[in-house]
């Protein structure tokens, strides 16, 4: 039976040799078989796995890159983890390179491009096998960073952009106009388009919005009320009492995120403002709880965990040396239309 020896390195890591000496056998043998490599004795390979039982040994990932110049990393930046809107996204993209045997190095950007460029740097010094970072907008500097480390990169939460990027999302701007389009439908004309956070994906609703009203012929500029400090059910519940005291003809809100228009929904039920007869109410993202408000939320639905595996599949391909079909892959959105308007 082998049994565990005293270490004598000073920084108490096991290493490739310790197992090696413990096994009787070379280090060369130990990685082999660690590798699953099919020429190790079947009885060298069962003392090795003994060894690395005994002694608690785990590979470093920064050394074995390091000797074989692939990474077992991925990095991974997204804006905000406070959201199921980036959860949901995270999970699949994380789920699918675990099946591919990757680990993901994740990095909060908080909506900071100087945040951004920081995580990334660190990140690379992990030298990971590929990048997913959020939309198209970012510094110059790390535009470039990504651009010169000729590590394969995709965009999440966006499509289209620049051809030589690689993007899984969809048309924010096409959705926004989707439930702009739904309450003109409705009658609705003092349509209040309220946002939060305003990140570039925000904005490009905001553009969807006005599109739709300027092609119906009832855009009004003042009808644009937007908040700087994070999304969140208090702020939307502060919105609406604003809005409906400085916009009082105003005939529905749509709001930029489902969180928001959750927080209108429970202010309007405590002051007893009637949805959707005296306001109408729309979200987006359709987020956990948006089927559970009374009256329950009309909102678009995008598919945040299809892009987070999709994407996470074309990183796979490109970080394989394989070409995807298409450089950008739109996954759409859907309309979800409940009694909030």
């Amino acid at each position: 039976m082998i049994q565990q020896k005293q270490r004598t390195r000073a920084t108490g890591r096991v290493t490739l040799a310790d197992v090696a000496r413990l096994a009787g056998v070379s280090s060369m043998t130990v990685s082999r078989a660690l590798r699953g490599k099919r020429a190790v004795d079947p009885q060298l390979v069962e003392r090795i796995k003994l060894a690395v039982s005994a002694l608690g040994y785990s590979p470093d990932p920064a050394a074995r890159a390091l000797a074989s110049g692939q990474s077992a990393h991925v990095a991974v930046l997204v804006p905000l983890l406070s959201s199921a809107l980036f959860v949901d996204l995270l999970e699949a993209a994380q789920k699918t390179f675990r099946a591919a045997g990757y680990q993901s190095l994740i990095g909060i950007t908080h909506y900071s491009a100087d945040e951004e460029g920081l995580l990334l740097r660190e990140h690379l010094q992990h030298r990971p096998a590929g990048i997913l970072v959020t939309g198209f907008d970012r510094a110059e500097a790390t535009r470039s960073l990504i651009a010169n480390s000729k590590i394969p990169c995709v965009h999440v939460m966006e499509a289209g952009g620049r051809p030589d990027l690689y993007s899984v999302g969809f048309s924010q701007a096409d959705a926004a106009a989707s439930m702009t389009r739904h309450l003109l439908s409705q009658g609705r004309r003092r349509i209040v388009f309220a946002a939060a956070q305003l990140d570039p994906r925000t904005l490009q609703r905001l553009a969807g919005w006005r599109c739709k009203l300027e092609q119906a012929g009832v855009y009004d500029g003042t009808l644009a009320y937007l908040e700087a400090e994070p999304s969140s059910l208090a702020l939307g519940g502060r919105m609406l009492e604003r809005i409906l005291r400085c916009i009082p003809n105003v005939d529905a809100i749509f709001f930029c995120n489902d969180d928001l228009a959750q927080g209108a929904l429970l202010a309007a039920l405590r002051l007893g403002i009637e949805v959707p007869k005296r306001v109408a109410i729309g979200g987006f993202n359709d987020l956990t709880g948006s089927d559970q408000m009374v009256p329950p939320l009309s909102t678009v639905r995008t598919p945040r965990s299809e892009i987070g595996k999709e994407a996470a599949r074309m990183l796979l391909m490109l970080m394989n040396g394989q070409t995807p079909t298409h450089a950008s892959l739109d996954l759409g959105f859907e309309l979800v239309v409940r009694g909030s308007t």
